[in-house]
């Protein structure tokens, strides 16, 4: 008897084995295209164990912050897993499953309306680098005159006035011509009582820009990378005040520097944020000033690149 409980152990430790093994193709971060509502919507995904068997995760769908899954079931080639509304409208929950193919997860998402998209997702890249950049010479992205250098869609609310680029009311978007791999940044700015914004960096990461003077640090608020990555100390000053961000982005390491006090300091950044431009992120890209929110205004926007 006792030969039999040893060979169902080994059984079962065998049997664990082979699913941890299944399981580690799967683990990682997953940058990903979503076919929603005509579009391709840039989202995002990890998984990761949590113990011995458990798998949970993070989401980023085209708005919101990174939404945590409780849990990543993983049977038959399948994972599913549900995550509630965040800022959707009236539903339920939204529904994912998807199966490993060529080095691709392929899935399908059935949203708060019952409505069921498909989406693809490609490990993201790791953005490592080996040595510290070499800058090269400032390039002022803002002119003090006009819009040159910047584009939008749609229709444009944004202009110059007395040498101040101001959004003043919700619109569209403002997005650089210019691309950027690693740099630094220097930007300027005010907004009114209760305002919110946002500088997409590469067109994928967000800094928050919002009126948030007194209130406890969070990754929702000023200086923060929305939904990743907290500041340690909220330095914003009052409502129609102008503010300084230095920033600093290589690969994912990311340090900001809030009206002079470094807030986050060489931090990770894990994957792109809601509202994202797309989800390439092995490529270089765009600022992206958001417009589509409260109003803001620039007087400086200084970009140092690397070589």
């Amino acid at each position: 008897m006792k030969s039999v409980y040893i060979l169902c152990a080994l059984c079962l430790s065998t049997t664990l084995a082979l699913a941890q093994d299944d399981t580690k193709a799967l683990e990682g971060r997953w940058d990903i295209d979503m076919q929603f509502e005509g579009k391709t919507v840039p989202s995002w995904l990890e998984i990761k164990h949590s113990g011995h068997a458990t798998l949970v995760g993070r989401f980023v769908f085209a708005f919101g912050s990174a939404r945590p899954i409780s849990e990543i079931v993983f049977k038959d080639g399948l994972i599913n897993f549900s995550i509630p509304r965040q800022w959707e409208p009236e539903g339920g929950d939204m529904e994912f499953t998807a199966s490993l193919l060529n080095d691709e997860l392929v899935g399908s998402m059935q949203y708060v309306d019952g409505k069921i998209y498909g989406w693809k997702g490609r490990k993201a890249p790791t953005l490592v680098r080996n040595a510290e950049p070499e800058w090269g010479k400032p390039i002022d992205l803002f002119n003090g005159k006009n819009l040159s250098g910047w584009h939008v869609e749609g229709d444009n609310q944004w202009m110059v006035k007395e040498g101040i680029l101001t959004n003043p009311e919700s619109g569209v978007n403002l997005v650089s011509d210019e691309k950027f791999s690693d740099f630094k940044a220097h930007i300027e700015f005010r907004y009114p009582e209760g305002s919110n914004s946002g500088i997409y960096l590469r067109g994928r990461y967000e800094v928050q820009i919002a009126d948030n003077k007194g209130l406890s640090p969070s990754d929702i608020y000023f200086s923060g990378v929305y939904g990743f990555l907290e500041p340690n100390e909220n330095m914003a000053k009052s409502a129609g005040e102008w503010q300084t961000y230095d920033i600093t982005l290589i690969g994912r390491r990311v340090t900001i520097t809030a009206n002079g006090k470094t807030v986050i300091c060489d931090q990770t950044i894990p994957g792109i944020t809601g509202g994202a431009l797309d989800s390439k992120e092995g490529e270089p890209g765009p600022f992206l000033i958001q417009g589509d929110h409260g109003p803001v205004e620039f007087k400086k926007f200084v970009v140092t690149p690397a070589k």
